[in-house]
């Protein structure tokens, strides 16, 4: 069986093909350059070049593309972009449009032969397969897993933060980390970043999309020295969020997320203990302008193991924490990938029997 996995973040893109014919080890892998740096690099192309340009394609992840569409509209310049490509900076269109968008249906899109045209996607399954092809590998798909940060589309006048975290919320204390995951037929409407990779990919191929933080931890947990552990807080540092989980016997007793920028060595330090002692406030996060915490009432404990993965996990080297910088199977960057491989044992039944064959039994 072979399940290629597309774990795409906000500064990389990070490819695994699990084949069952190899030890994990043995997997063929790939760090890239995620789709919103690519997007980023051509509008700063046309920006240079003193180009208009047009976005066109589905809801994608923004931050290095938001931040090229405004530097592109500072230099003066005009942005068009259909109402779906639009959502990629905010799902309300009024919100693009203040930002000097100009929103164009696509049949007037189709009319602007002046301006360069621009694809919003997240999942580039073409350019993919063509590098992994180039390269010798096997392409005959059994599956694919996709990994995205979705902050879902919340009604009009609610915060994006408490949306989101509300979300996490009802379905991890529900479900665990695997609840963050669906079967393409499952997401629900809200989720339109992940929705949209529904819309990229083949409609033939199995597929199984998560949310990227609770699969990078999922995947920091396969390593067996965390396993070991009876508790256990595991966090992942991404480029632009920071998600940490604090996991008692393999029962979530905590979490909170933050955004990575916001946080410094010292800050993160006292979170991550405030998780594990059950001080962490929700209504005190969201006003640090993060997302939120949740806390089950439990016995008051100190940091006995820290677990980090993410990009972004130097911000912890030297902690007193003496954190344990996990790289499942070799490979930090691969800890997402894992996690979804993880993930698809619990959601794609089908797949997991196959999949039991080469990873050990979930802790």
């Amino acid at each position: 069986m072979r399940i290629l996995a597309v774990d795409i973040g906000g500064g990389t893109q990070d490819i695994l093909l699990f084949d069952t014919e190899r030890t994990p080890e043995n997997c063929l892998r790939m760090v890239m350059p995620a789709p919103t740096v690519l997007l980023a690099r051509e509008i700063q192309k046309a920006t240079q070049r003193r180009e208009p340009i047009l976005l066109t394609g589905v809801t994608m992840g923004g931050g290095p593309s938001r931040a090229a569409v405004e530097r592109h509209l500072a230099a003066g310049l005009p942005v068009y972009a259909t109402p779906e490509a639009a959502r990629t900076f905010d799902d309300e269109l009024e919100e693009v449009q203040a930002m000097g968008v100009l929103i164009v249906s696509e049949d007037e899109a189709r009319t602007l032969h002046h301006a360069r045209r621009l694809q919003t996607r997240d999942l580039d399954l073409p350019s993919i397969r063509s590098a992994l092809k180039a390269l010798g590998a096997p392409m005959d798909l059994d599956g694919l897993a996709v990994a995205v940060f979705d902050h879902g589309q919340a009604p009009p006048g609610e915060s994006d933060r408490r949306f989101r975290f509300q979300y996490l919320e009802e379905r991890i204390v529900r479900g665990g980390l695997t609840a963050l995951a669906y079967r393409a037929e499952d997401i629900p409407p809200f989720l339109t970043r992940m929705r949209a990779v529904v819309q990229e990919a083949p409609s033939d191929l199995p597929l199984m999309v998560m949310d990227t933080a609770p699969a990078a931890v999922l995947g920091a947990l396969e390593e067996p020295e965390v396993r070991r552990q009876p508790h256990v807080v595991a966090v992942n540092v991404g480029n632009f969020h920071t998600l940490a989980f604090d996991l008692r016997e393999g029962e979530i007793q905590g979490f909170f997320e933050h955004h990575t920028d916001l946080l410094s060595l010292f800050r993160l330090e006292a979170l991550l203990k405030g998780l594990a002692a059950g001080t962490l406030s929700n209504e005190a996060l969201f006003a640090d302008h993060g997302h939120g915490a949740w806390i089950r009432p439990h016995r008051s404990a100190p940091v006995e193991f820290l677990v980090a993965t993410g990009p972004r996990r130097e911000i912890l080297k030297g902690s007193v924490l003496a954190p344990y910088f996990a790289a499942p199977y070799g490979d930090m960057m691969m800890a997402g990938c894992w996690g979804l491989i993880r993930a698809a044992t619990v959601v794609m039944p089908e797949w997991a029997e196959e999949i039991g064959r080469v990873l050990p039994a979930a802790g």
